[in-house]
């Protein structure tokens, strides 16, 4: 039905919070970088509007800081919108701080707690590939 997914992984040494707060950092990202993912929005039967939501599913998965790093590769080699989240981000408290400590990272080894992939269906599975469905 859809020609492109939407994957994100997180690591799987994080706490819970952590987990959740990557997942809703980078579910941003997707929207923005992509506003056709967006449906319509809602409507209830009393007619009371609510916000959008992803039209699409959007897939969690976990791994290791190898598997983040290696899905992070391929998604570049593939030409994949990408929305990263890095450790030094938890010690941030705004946008601006968050994209100082990204910039000072070694782009070959960021240090990824979450990573956001969406793309052709086949590219995102590359990326992914090893990787497990969250648990």
């Amino acid at each position: 039905m859809f020609d492109s997914k939407v994957a994100i992984v997180v690591r799987n040494d994080l706490a819970t919070w952590q987990r959740l707060n990557v997942v809703a950092f980078l579910s941003t990202g997707i929207a923005a970088a992509a506003p056709e993912v967006m449906g319509e929005p809602y409507v209830d039967a009393a007619g009371n509007r609510y916000g959008k939501l992803f039209g699409q599913p959007m897939m969690i998965f976990e791994g290791d800081l190898a598997g983040l790093q290696k899905a992070h590769r391929i998604g570049l080699e593939r030409g994949l919108t990408l929305s990263p989240y890095v450790q030094a981000m938890f010690a941030t408290g705004h946008d601006a701080a968050n994209r100082e400590v990204f910039l000072a990272e070694d782009p070959c080894s960021l240090n990824l707690v979450g990573l956001a992939l969406r793309g052709p269906k086949k590219a995102v599975d590359k990326a992914l590939k090893g990787l497990a469905l969250h648990g």
